[in-house]
């Protein structure tokens, strides 16, 4: 049964249609619906007596003194239902009925399929800690680390600290990649162009599939298909998500495609070109690069990600030694935050609030908070380090980074930055896994929730 509609006029706007179960029993407009024309203003009088008395019966909860209420009826607050409870029970009704409104309109703006945000104002809400994929909840919480100069994989207990696993792979694996239904994790391994499977349920190595030079590995945002970043032929490989074959290959004259995000509505994802100091920006749905932005000769754009709130990009620059702010609607450059030497992977805390920057040429991590987009601290790792690329635990507490140069994994405790643990793993490892994370599903990479 559909609730009967109110226009409602308030002096400082236009008309509102509203619905008659969301007015207060003693508001004018309540009065106004349900007194029949030619009510006696003897009628009206009780009715407005009764609301006053309500009101001074619950005096704390009006806010109002009753008695000047009385002499000065036009001062009188609209009075609820009389009770906390009734108010609740109003909420939960308004609740449950504009949910598939807003959810509907909330679809209607974004890529068709795509799980529509929790939060309008934050895409990594439901990245929290606790807020674990059903899915994902059984899993083992491990550390998946691809050595790119060993063509292995060395899988770590986080608990321990320990490596308690290690297998063979394709050679030069970059990144291990959790797909979209966070079912599979897949090992790119660009220069033997392979994937390998990992089953997350056990840790343990699945079939190897051929395939085109897999540096990285994304999904669209509607899950329905992998985009594996062909960065020596310069290509985006649109493929089925869940059988990996090839739908279409989109040549985009990127040199060094490597990194990518995409936008709130997943109607466009921005690509760093890594050796050409540029990004570009493709439609999703289209398939078609729609443009092209130079941010600086001799740069060199690594990671990308998407502010909390949406409203930018950011692109991390190892030669630049920062991030690069870039708005991508307009498609623009609007400033640049200098981080460090060698700024490379980019990470965000599980309450949203800071943007960890590793600085693989000096061996530190910048916190960069996301709302000032300016730099709190600077966290440095004793010693000879190298962080590159990783990621949060799932209660957020440790910060993952592999040691690229020193063929080691940093466990950083979030608190204060201090160093928790030093790994000996393979040579050059690179895109490590942290999994399973909090997020209903993966955009790919190492581990891009939402």
């Amino acid at each position: 049964m559909k609730p009967s509609m109110l226009v409602r006029r308030d002096t400082h706007g236009p008309a509102r249609t509203v619905p008659n179960f969301f007015l207060p029993l003693c508001s004018p407009l309540s009065r106004r619906r349900t007194k029949p024309s030619g009510t006696p203003p003897a009628h009206r009088e009780r009715r407005d007596a009764a609301c006053t008395c309500d009101c001074d019966r619950q005096r704390k909860s009006c806010g109002v003194d009753s008695k000047n209420s009385r002499q000065n009826p036009g001062s009188r607050r609209v009075c609820s239902y009389g009770t906390i409870s009734a108010v609740k029970k109003i909420l939960a009704v308004a609740a449950l009925v504009l949910a598939p409104i807003v959810a509907s309109m909330q679809s209607s703006d974004l890529l068709p399929g795509m799980p529509p945000p929790l939060d309008p104002h934050d895409v990594y809400a439901a990245n929290r800690p606790g807020k674990m994929n059903p899915t994902a909840a059984s899993y083992p919480d491990r550390v998946y680390v691809p050595n790119s100069g060993s063509d292995t994989v060395d899988v770590i207990d986080p608990k321990t600290f320990k490596v308690i696993d290690h297998f063979a792979v394709g050679h030069e694996p970059q990144h291990v990649v959790p797909s979209w239904d966070l079912k599979s994790l897949w090992v790119a391994a660009d220069l033997g162009n392979k994937l390998t499977h990992i089953d997350p349920a056990t840790g343990k190595k699945l079939e190897t599939i051929p395939i085109d030079d897999p540096y990285n590995m994304y999904f669209t945002p509607d899950g329905k298909y992998a985009i594996v970043v062909a960065e020596r032929l310069k290509r985006l490989d649109f493929r089925d998500a869940q059988t990996m074959k090839l739908v279409q290959s989109v040549p985009v004259q990127c040199a060094g495609v490597d990194h990518m995000d995409f936008s709130v509505d997943g109607k466009f994802l921005i690509a760093s070109c890594e050796f050409a100091g540029d990004l570009i920006k493709v439609d999703v749905e289209s398939r078609k690069v729609l443009g092209k932005l130079h941010l600086k000769d001799g740069g060199m754009p690594q990671d990308v990600r998407i502010s909390p709130d949406g409203s930018v990009f950011y692109s991390a620059d190892m030669m630049s030694n920062g991030v690069w702010v870039i708005d991508g609607n307009a498609f623009k450059n609007i400033g640049f935050i200098a981080t460090g030497k060698g700024a490379h992977g980019l990470y965000f805390s599980r309450d949203s609030k800071y943007m960890y920057v590793s600085n693989r040429g000096e061996g530190s991590i910048t916190l960069i908070d996301t709302a000032t987009r300016k730099i709190t601290t600077k966290w440095k790792i004793p010693g000879s380090a190298s962080p590159d690329m990783g990621g949060v635990s799932a209660d957020g507490k440790v910060l993952w980074l592999s040691g690229r140069y020193n063929a080691e994994v940093y466990a950083l405790d979030t608190t204060d930055g201090h160093l928790l643990a030093r790994i000996p793993v393979g040579k050059g490892p690179h895109g490590l896994c942290v999994f399973p994370q909090p997020g209903r599903y993966s955009l790919g990479h190492t581990g891009n929730m939402r």
